[in-house]
């Protein structure tokens, strides 16, 4: 099952996450290369909160999707960072999320190639060993 998330579903994200943390004193926005990229990008200027290459104490990480955990959870003894993600497939315990997934679903954002989905969820579920 395919999920397309649209540039206004992008926009009305970075609006709920810029006003959830708008009063919480961050040194700086870090996205998790790639999928995060654009998420801290606009976060970044909506906040007027500067784009760091890598996170430090008190920063919010974001990333587009929390599926198994591996990456986020790489950061997760960063002192005083906070995280969001645009989508979770999993409950969120000591990660926020805008919306809730269903595991088996696969999410296709704005700014990938539609071309290339069924080659780069194969290659995903390959490298995880998920069938």
């Amino acid at each position: 099952m395919t999920r397309y998330f649209t540039w206004n579903e992008f926009d009305k994200s970075v609006d709920y996450i810029a006003n959830q943390c708008k009063f919480w004193k961050l040194s700086g926005i870090y996205g998790v290369p790639r999928g995060g990229l654009c998420l801290a990008v606009a976060l970044s200027h909506k906040l007027n909160i500067q784009l760091i290459e890598k996170p430090i104490k008190n920063s919010l990480i974001v990333d587009d999707v929390f599926e198994t955990g591996i990456t986020l959870s790489s950061f997760k003894d960063i002192e005083g960072a906070n995280f969001y993600v645009l989508i979770s497939k999993k409950k969120p315990i000591w990660w926020n999320t805008v919306k809730l997934s269903h595991k088996k679903e696969w999410i296709v954002f704005p700014w990938e190639n539609k071309n290339n989905e069924l080659k780069e969820e194969k290659e995903y579920n390959k490298k995880r060993g998920i069938k």
